[in-house]
């Protein structure tokens, strides 16, 4: 612990309060009851944030329906949340090193959930969307904080244990995403229909807010109280020319403003950096510290998060089309046959820690090659049984698939934090969040190209075949890519 952190306070316990302490002091260590607490608690925001990236496409059909929403509103419901998270989360991870992480992440929570009551309840599409962006910002403050919180309260080998629980709740999330999107639709509570995939958040968020005072530990990085405002316009600004013609260029055939956006946004970046450079030559708290990117491992563990992640969103959108357009499969059919991915992911990230311990920085790497393996079993297997073959027949791929998962999103994350300074932890944590959000809307926007051009303009089950075999084949190169990058990353 540095002398410019501030140390996690220990939360009081329910039948006393805490003595008050001068700050920078250590308070007693917590028990592991307490800090299981804690974990739950912030597993519960992982966990509920990352599924509304992936329920929310299983709701899409019937909200339309219900809200007479045109295709361009559709896009947005579903790109107004993704665009405000990736734009937000840095500044968000700022904010929680200035004024506290626990707080910043208790605001979060609680936009996020009373956001997902509003659109449970929205009458409008415009009020939907209006939600869903309400949404992203509780998301963005919430995401980077959980990072930042594991980094500073858990150590050792609790650390460890820590981002392997964390990888297992955002991978469950997108895991089942689908699956308890369709169910939700199909049992139609209280004839809610698509609502009860925003309404379900309430209860979750509710409880999990009641928490957070004795559940989660403060901390903030001290000795910086100036928020680098000209940064996060800059930031801002550069984040969202990026992700936004990501998010529509595809459908709209990447029209001229696309790219004159791309170049807006190299303008921005180049601008930032420098900008943050002068602020860290002066001594005035930057937004993000040139420091960190110094960091032994950091930014090629970034680099790798980034070229992970366009594959991992990427995979989740060419599949579900495939099986519901190509195969046919209703919203519940689609989500159960992702449940074997889920197996996979369950038992090996339940296990990384273990696998770790015997191949230490080299297990996300085992992981993403045996991703590449799962696809191009998936692939064989197509070619052999055709369209018309049963779909079980891509469960030992899809499984392997999952386990390959859960052996690189824990890892990977761990990567890129472990050797971060705490005094950097708000910071780091805000772009490994926003590297997520990146590149997962890279990736869609590159496999939308592969897949929609093989695809063709009149699409039959075969050609939807053809176009997820040339979707796997790319996702197979990404995920050998990452394993590539990994090994530039040694101790």
């Amino acid at each position: 612990m540095t002398a410019t952190e501030t140390r996690p306070a220990t939360p009081a316990s329910p039948a006393q309060k805490a003595p008050a302490k001068p700050a920078n002091t250590a308070d007693t260590a917590p028990t592991a009851k307490a800090q299981n607490l804690t974990l739950l608690v912030l597993l519960a925001g992982v966990f509920m944030t990352t599924l509304d990236v992936f329920i929310v496409n299983v709701a899409i059909p019937e909200t339309q329906r219900d809200l007479h929403a045109s295709p361009a509103a559709i896009q947005w419901i579903v790109a107004g949340y993704g665009l405000t998270v990736a734009a937000g989360v840095i500044t968000a991870g700022r904010l929680g090193d200035m004024f506290g992480r626990r707080r910043m992440y208790a605001l979060g929570m609680a936009l996020f959930t009373a956001a997902s009551a509003a659109c449970g309840l929205a009458p409008t599409a415009g009020m939907l969307i209006a939600a869903r962006v309400v949404q992203g910002i509780g998301a963005a403050l919430l995401s980077p904080q959980t990072l930042a919180i594991i980094g500073t309260a858990f150590e050792g080998a609790k650390r460890v244990r820590a981002f392997t629980a964390y990888a297992l709740a955002m991978g469950l999330a997108a895991v089942f995403g689908q699956l308890i999107g369709g169910v939700l639709i199909d049992m139609d509570f209280g004839g809610l229909g698509w609502r009860s995939c925003f309404l379900i958040n309430v209860p979750v968020g509710a409880v999990a807010l009641t928490l957070v005072p004795r559940a989660v530990p403060e901390s903030r990085a001290a000795g910086r109280t100036r928020l680098d405002l000209p940064g996060v316009a800059l930031v801002s600004g550069a984040l969202v020319a990026t992700v936004l013609p990501l998010i529509q260029g595809q459908s709209q055939g990447w029209p001229l403003w696309t790219w004159l956006s791309f170049a807006a946004a190299l303008v921005l970046f180049g601008a930032f950096g420098w900008y943050q450079g002068r602020l860290a030559a002066a001594d005035r708290a930057p937004l993000i510290d040139p420091a960190l990117f110094r960091t032994k491992g950091f930014g090629k563990g970034i680099v790798a998060q980034i070229v992970f992640w366009m594959g991992q969103g990427s995979f989740f959108l060419v599949f579900a089309l495939y099986v519901q357009l190509g195969r046919g499969l209703d919203a519940l059919q689609a989500g159960l046959i992702f449940t074997p991915i889920g197996a996979g992911y369950l038992v090996t990230s339940m296990t990384a820690q273990k696998v770790v311990a015997k191949l230490g920085r080299q297990t996300a790497a085992v992981g993403t090659l045996l991703m590449a393996a799962s696809l191009v079993d998936m692939i064989v297997t197509l070619h052999l049984t055709g369209t018309d073959g049963s779909l079980l027949w891509l469960v030992p791929a899809l499984v392997a698939d999952g386990a390959g998962m859960g052996l690189t999103i824990g890892p990977l994350a761990a990567a890129a934090m472990g050797r971060v300074a705490p005094q950097h932890t708000g910071a780091a944590s805000g772009v490994v969040s926003t590297v997520m959000q990146v590149g997962g809307a890279v990736g869609v926007a590159v496999i939308g190209i592969v897949f929609y051009s093989t695809l063709g303009a009149a699409p039959t089950p075969a050609a939807y075949a053809n176009a997820f075999t040339a979707g796997l084949e790319l996702l197979a190169g990404v995920a050998v890519a990452v394993a590539i990058l990994l090994q530039f990353d040694k101790d």
